[in-house]
């Protein structure tokens, strides 16, 4: 792990770095090391990139004094664009032109991302540990392409205690969410235009979790609300052991 850059404001610590390559930002409160602080791990959106996640990692370290880490996923960000990557921007702007669904395009393509970026993380949580940036229990939270990436990560990593998860719901990530123990919440837009509604239902069911809970309002992928983003955040804070 290289860290390149650091700049601090009201209390918060933002450093950028660089894992094999992978460009990522740590937040924590200013100070010392994570020093067995709860990690949250944040997975940004398609289209989006880690620097999306500043006000929500800002929170965390601000509010509940836990440290976040946010990562460019594979053609994203700073990260450059595969021929597989420009194919589907391609794809998508002739289908939306056609006014023919993406649903089946965005699953291929995002599980297609999730399979290279799922080694990163791990990669990731591995270099901190070795840098020195002990941390205590780890969470998960992201929506959409974050938790096509995340679902995978959290079941093959014993290290992550709860996730966050939603907007998704694509056939290929059922197998993967049988194997996630962790508890989870699920969030759901009823009118997802991207995600049709009984896929992200079946997804839920799938998940092996003895504790999990879905979270369902109405609006369409982009119309999160923010309380309900904050519930989340309040869920991680009640299973990463911290009070408020």
């Amino acid at each position: 792990m290289h860290f390149i850059s650091e700049i601090s404001s009201d209390g918060v610590s933002q450093r950028g770095f660089t894992v094999d390559g992978v460009p990522g930002v740590l937040w924590q409160p200013e100070g010392p090391p994570l020093g067995g602080r709860p990690l949250v791990l944040l997975g940004h959106g398609g289209g989006g990139d880690k620097l999306g996640m500043a006000e929500r990692a800002r929170r965390c370290a601000a509010r509940y004094g836990f440290a976040a880490v946010a990562l460019d996923a594979p053609g994203h960000g700073e990260r450059p664009r595969s021929a597989q990557d420009e194919r589907f921007v391609t794809e998508i702007g002739e289908l939306l032109a056609a006014r023919r669904p993406i649903s089946a395009w965005v699953a291929r393509h995002t599980a297609a991302l999730a399979e290279r970026a799922v080694p990163e993380w791990v990669a990731v949580l591995d270099a901190l540990g070795g840098a020195g940036e002990g941390f205590g229990p780890v969470g998960f939270w992201g929506l959409s392409l974050g938790s096509v990436v995340g679902i995978p990560l959290a079941a093959a990593e014993p290290r992550i205690a709860a996730a966050v998860f939603g907007l998704t719901g694509a056939a290929a990530q059922v197998e993967a969410a049988g194997r996630v123990g962790v508890p989870t919440e699920f969030v759901l837009q009823w009118d997802d235009e991207l995600v049709p509604r009984g896929a992200a239902l079946a997804l839920f069911d799938a998940f092996g979790s003895r504790e999990k809970t879905l979270h369902a309002n109405p609006g369409g992928h982009l119309e999160v609300p923010e309380f309900q983003v904050a519930a989340s955040e309040r869920f991680l804070v009640r299973h990463l052991g911290i009070t408020e």
